[in-house]
């Protein structure tokens, strides 16, 4: 996230820092089950990949590239649907928002199968996620891992300290999201420690609630019902 946050509106505040939470429970969930592997990094999967072709492990090459495809696709599937990185109060967030769910309700049924293919549904819905809530203002704001959020803290940070302005805003957002998906790791650590993949229902009815008040308030926003007017008075 580069400092260019001004002034940030309450939704994509609370937003980030609810998504972050979620996806937070959900990795940790997917790292304490039967598979062991992290669903919303990216670069640590990367390295297990590289360490599997090492040691010529074909199942670990399969399953971790088809894990990280899993990723991939879920980006691919969250520009398909919004169609544009900024983001703007009124586009398609909430039915992405859905389909993350869908996604994320799949992964639960598979993982209480013991279904390897969890783990694939879950990465897919990290990474629709991660894609999803892309830059606001100039900034990139992700919500799935914290690599670049923590560099971009520390020098922010630096700069602080050597007596640089910086931008308040976009520190305070950037450690909103921080402890919001540290917060939600823990709670998805304790909750599959007493009801093991039962802890996914606390994301998904994250997920579910957050589409439903944002198609709400999108819907009621001054443009489109201006939109529906018109098209009730055409037909």
């Amino acid at each position: 996230m580069t400092n260019m946050i001004t002034k940030l509106p309450k939704w994509i505040l609370w937003g980030g820092a609810v998504l972050a939470f979620s996806a937070g429970c959900v990795n940790t969930t997917a790292l304490m089950g039967f598979a062991n592997l992290s669903v919303s990094h990216v670069t640590g999967n990367v390295s297990l990949f590289a360490a599997a072709i090492a040691y010529s492990d074909a199942h670990s090459i399969l399953y971790i590239g088809a894990l990280l495809l899993s990723f991939l696709a879920g980006a691919i599937l969250s520009g398909f649907v919004i169609g544009q990185t900024s983001l703007t109060l009124g586009r398609r967030y909430g039915r992405a928002l859905y389909f993350e769910a869908a996604l994320l309700i799949a992964a639960y049924w598979l993982y209480q199968q013991h279904d390897y293919l969890g783990q694939l549904a879950a990465a897919m819905a990290c990474g629709l996620q991660n894609a999803m809530v892309a830059t606001y203002s100039g900034a990139v704001i992700r919500t799935t891992h914290l690599t670049g959020l923590t560099s971009d803290m520390g020098a922010a940070i630096g700069n602080w300290l050597a007596g640089r302005s910086i931008s308040k805003p976009t520190l305070g957002f950037q450690a909103v999201i921080w402890y919001c998906f540290c917060g939600g790791s823990t709670v998805g650590a304790f909750l599959f420690a007493k009801v093991g993949y039962d802890a996914l229902l606390v994301p998904i009815a994250i997920v579910l609630t957050a589409a439903f008040i944002y198609n709400y308030v999108s819907n009621h926003l001054p443009e489109q019902r201006e939109t529906k007017l018109k098209k009730r008075s055409s037909s």
